[in-house]
This record gives structure tokens, sequence and C-alpha cells, in this order.
């Protein structure tokens, strides 16, 4: 029997409690009243984090361990961090955490997990009226996406609506971490290398231990 077992059956009995269907507005002006990163244009990502943590408040510990100054999301018997994956036929690339935190949460525990919500997601908002409402709510737009303007014109269409249609349970040992791609990702305001991040090809999750929860 694993150290994480208890954590893996606490996941199966409760995540089918989620909420599947997730609504922009609905969901944003929730996170508004709880004061949950309502501001954020990826809404849904962080809507999830807010429902699972309010599912699960009283059977782990939120945040997980600390490693510098990467803090993972959550510990029962091993460190968890929670993605969120929009579906797409041409992308199945999940970017997990940095390699050296990662490293640290196995070298420490011996396993590390991700619990990663696979969802479908719409774009229905040609005529940019969730956009134009969140800006609204929010008081006007912030400086990120001023400056972003100031480089250029084009900006993303906001996701309308997500549906959670399972969750990827996946659980990592030291030897698995040779089998997972490194991302770059530039370089900070001060001109100092950020850390390198492992990421997940969803096509290869059964080359590791994974329990898949269909909602």
């Amino acid at each position: 029997m694993s150290i994480y077992s208890k954590d893996i059956q606490i996941f199966k009995e409760n995540l089918p409690k989620l909420p599947k269907l997730w609504d922009a507005k609905t969901c944003v002006l929730e996170l508004k009243e709880a004061d949950y990163n309502w501001r954020q244009m990826e809404w849904w990502a962080f809507y999830f984090e807010y429902k699972f943590r309010t599912l699960f408040a009283n059977k782990f510990s939120f945040p997980g361990d600390k490693f510098d100054s990467v803090t993972f999301d959550l510990k029962g018997s091993i460190n968890w961090d929670l993605k969120a994956k929009a579906i797409k036929s041409d992308d199945h690339k999940v970017i997990l955490n940095d390699k050296s935190a990662m490293e640290n949460s196995i070298a420490q525990d011996g396993f590390h997990g991700e619990i990663i919500a696979l969802c479908d997601v719409e774009y229905n908002d040609h005529d940019r009226s969730f956009q134009k409402w969140h800006t609204e709510l929010k008081g006007g737009k912030s400086n990120y996406e001023l400056e972003r303007e100031s480089r250029t014109s084009v900006s993303r269409y906001r996701k309308t609506k997500a549906d959670l249609t399972e969750i990827a349970l996946i659980v990592f040992k030291k030897d698995d971490l040779d089998s997972l791609a490194t991302m770059k990702q530039g370089r900070n305001s001060n001109g100092a290398p950020r850390p390198e991040k492992y990421m997940l090809d969803l096509e290869t999750i059964d080359n590791f231990e994974n329990y898949i929860i269909k909602l």
C-alpha cells in the first residue's frame, strides 16, 4: 500500500461532487464574492482551484510544502499541484512546476502528485461582451492589459464556458522525471533567467501511475 493511497481514495470519493458546467459570469461573480482571484482572465482555472479548496478544506493542508520560492497547492501524504487544461485536438501538453521544486518534493516524500482538470471550453465572445463586462466589473483595465496593448492590439478571446469532463491524478517518482519534457521560461524583468519547468504530454500519461476520474 503506497503512502499516498489514502489521498487517492479521498479524491475518488469526493471529486465527483465538483460542479461540472461553469458559466463565465456566474463563476466570476462567485469568485468575487469569495475574494478569490476573480480579476484573472483565466477565470475557469481559478474557479477549479477555488471549488477544490472548498471541497477538500478539512481533508488536506492548504497550501502544501514550500521549496525555495515555490509553494505547492496542497499536502496530504505527499504534495499535490492543481492544474486546469483546456482540451484541444492539437495541444496535449500541460506545464507542471519548477524542476527543482518537484525534485525536492520527491526527494522529501518519495513521490509528487498532479491533479489536472480537463475541460471542454467555449470562446463564444467574438463581440468581446464578456471581456467588456469583466473589465467593467474590475473597474477598468489592469496595468498588464495596458502594457500589452501598447505592444500589440491583438487580444485573446475570453473563455465564456467550461465543461469539466474528467480529472487526471498523476503520481511521479524520481525515475519518472527523466521521461518528462522541460520548458524554458525566458527571463524576469531584472534579466535573471526563470527556472525551467517540467512539462507533461497527456498522450504519454500511461507511462506514469495515473487515476482517471470521469465526471
